[in-house]
């Protein structure tokens, strides 16, 4: 049972620390709104920053208390997620990695939104002419998360799925 508490801390910090780092670099090492196209036609490393949340939604939007807002529904979900993830059987392993994942991931975004008032994002994709929103390490580990997620609850073993 602790190991299963040392593993999310260890994973946790690991995503917390590349995120932060590469943030790091990325402002350290290109002015914001400069693109390097890195992969011609596919992929870029942009410097942008996102005062919204998820894609940008409600990035546009003067809600006055917009930063505030979203450090507080941060909070709430890194909360819930922890406090789902300590009433979780241990029998059910395969949850913990992406668990570990997603709060790693958001703890990364909060970090820059309390800092910063806004996240930075980097990673710049076109595929097939549709250029997807720009995103870090941080996203790309809650997006990772909740798709092993879903595919651990969707796809477990009926013997696990009586235990829960």
């Amino acid at each position: 049972m602790r190991k299963r508490y040392i593993i999310f801390i260890f994973i946790c910090f690991y995503i917390i620390l590349v995120d932060q780092w590469t943030k790091y670099a990325i402002q350290q090492r290109l002015p914001l709104y400069t693109r390097v196209e890195v992969i011609k036609g596919f992929f870029n490393l942009t410097h942008v920053r996102n005062k919204g949340g998820a894609f940008g939604i409600f990035g546009g939007e003067k809600l006055g208390f917009d930063s505030i807002f979203f450090i507080v529904i941060s909070l709430i979900a890194i909360g819930s997620l922890f406090y789902i993830y300590i009433k979780v059987k241990s029998e059910n392993e395969i949850i913990f990695f992406p668990f570990s994942l997603i709060i790693g991931g958001a703890i990364g975004n909060l970090i820059d939104r309390i800092r910063l008032g806004e996240v930075i994002d980097f990673l710049d994709f076109i595929i097939f002419y549709f250029h997807w929103p720009a995103f870090n390490i941080a996203d790309s580990a809650i997006s990772l998360g909740v798709i092993l997620l879903g595919y651990g609850l969707l796809f477990r073993s009926p013997s696990q799925q009586r235990k829960t």
